[in-house]
């Protein structure tokens, strides 16, 4: 007995000392909770879970502010910035040029991307957190609807790295030739686009759910949520990709409009915890 206790304190070690460091640690502590009832003894996982759950609304909600701004530098920067810089419109042979000449940028943007996905998550573990109080099964939807978008930005993300693996040859397509290997890359890419306007519809519907949630809230502002609410109504436009590339100015401005002052007030001022509380104990939680 004694043996088998011991089994997977040892291991719990070796896994602490190689998994938790730095911001890891963070990471690991915020949303791997049932990973820590392994790793640490339970008494230590029972008082970090607790110190969580009494973790003030006002801080949840600035959390969720950073995270908000961090998955949107991060994500932004890969997707958008990097890929803008690196494909040429229509021309395969100038693209795969570029990403082979810029390939330590390249990996840089798949990385940023990636890290981007886990903001995101986080990012949305907060907000079902915060606005449970409003309504539970609702803001359980909204968590369920952008989980599926962050797995689409994760398919995204692998998307967006293999045009790399394809334009570095290798056995697998040893038999294609280097116009073949050029287009096939770039075919590649144009589905990474596609399956970035899939996950904007998904984050999309998801601003539309948070912005009612917002509306019905007390302790939020409620223009907040009716700016967030066309915010997402712009975003799922892209259900039809020509009809929302043509109105991406408006889309663009309405985004502007409602996730900007969302970030900040989320930032600035969190939520008003007096209404929050009230709010929750309302609501039985």
């Amino acid at each position: 007995m004694n043996s088998d206790r011991d089994k997977p304190r040892s291991s719990a070690a070796r896994v602490s000392r190689t998994s938790i460091s730095g911001s890891r640690a963070m990471v690991v502590g915020l949303f791997r909770v049932s990973a820590m009832e392994v790793i640490l003894p339970d008494f230590v996982a029972m008082e970090i879970m607790e110190r969580m759950a009494e973790a003030s609304p006002r801080f949840k909600a600035r959390l969720a502010g950073v995270s908000q701004l961090l998955e949107g530098l991060t994500f932004t920067f890969g997707q958008v910035i990097v890929l803008r810089k690196l494909v040429v419109s229509g021309n395969a042979a100038a693209t795969a040029a570029n990403i082979l000449s810029n390939e330590r940028l390249f990996r840089f943007g798949f990385a940023s991307c990636l890290v981007g996905v886990g903001f995101h998550i986080a990012w949305a573990l907060l907000f079902y957190n915060l606005f449970k109080p409003v309504n539970r099964r609702l803001s359980l939807l909204a968590a369920f609807v952008i989980l599926v978008g962050c797995a689409v930005q994760a398919v995204t993300s692998v998307l967006y790295l293999s045009p790399l693996l394809v334009l570095g040859g290798g056995s697998a397509v040893s038999a294609l030739t280097a116009e073949q290997l050029q287009a096939l890359a770039y075919v590649l890419l144009r589905l990474n686009g596609i399956a970035f306007d899939v996950y904007l519809v998904f984050f999309g519907l998801w601003c539309v759910l948070i912005g009612y949630l917002i509306f019905r809230s007390t302790f939020l502002p409620r223009i907040l949520g009716v700016l967030l609410a066309i915010d997402g109504l712009g975003w799922m436009m892209y259900l039809s990709p020509p009809l929302a590339n043509s109105l991406f100015l408006f889309i663009a401005v309405a985004a502007g409009l409602a996730e900007f002052p969302l970030e900040l007030w989320l930032l600035m001022f969190g939520v008003n915890e007096q209404r929050w509380r009230e709010q929750a104990r309302a609501a039985g939680q």
